[in-house]
């Protein structure tokens, strides 16, 4: 091989390299999305498509794959039988388990507790994507961890929950 072939060899690894995203330039790889949020549902929840809805209209990117059952994503993300719901989210190494309302969520993301996620255990009316004229039901965002709950966050049933549609 001649040296223009060489190079020409190195040269085009490289360009395959750089363009396929394995080659990082600079130091830095590149920052994750921290308003990804990663949504398991089964094909046949409508409330987990509003609950998305909610979601995006705070802002968040939403990517949302169906499940048959979702045993298996709740036990990868850490989260107990008795705090499920219809459908499990994942957001920056956080596990988020049912309708949380969104300005929980950015909360989590800001204050990065310890814990392994958030959840609003059930379907209670009046959580975001579980609205229904003239009932809003209280409700707890619980924060989980292996070994702990607590209480996160508490709405009583008449609340803005963070975004413009839920306020209307």
């Amino acid at each position: 091989m001649t040296h223009n072939r060489i190079f020409a060899a190195i040269g085009a690894v490289l360009l395959t390299a750089l363009v396929s995203g394995l080659v990082i330039i600079g130091n830095k790889p590149p920052a994750p999305n921290p308003n990804l949020v990663t949504v398991y549902k089964t094909p046949t929840c409508g409330c987990c498509e509003k609950w998305v809805d909610h979601l995006k209209s705070d802002g968040f990117e939403v990517r949302v794959y169906e499940r048959p059952t979702l045993q298996s994503i709740r036990a990868r993300y850490g989260v107990p039988d008795r705090l499920a719901s219809c459908h499990t989210a994942h957001i920056d190494g956080y596990a988020i388990e049912g309708h949380v309302p969104g300005r929980d969520i950015r909360r989590l993301l800001t204050e990065k507790p310890d814990i392994t996620g958030l959840s609003v255990p059930g379907m209670t009316v009046g959580s975001p994507g579980m609205e229904m004229e003239g009932r809003s039901d209280p409700f707890k965002v619980i924060a989980f961890s292996p070994n702990e709950t607590v209480v996160f966050n508490a709405y009583d049933g008449v609340r803005d929950t963070g975004s413009e549609a839920q306020s209307q």
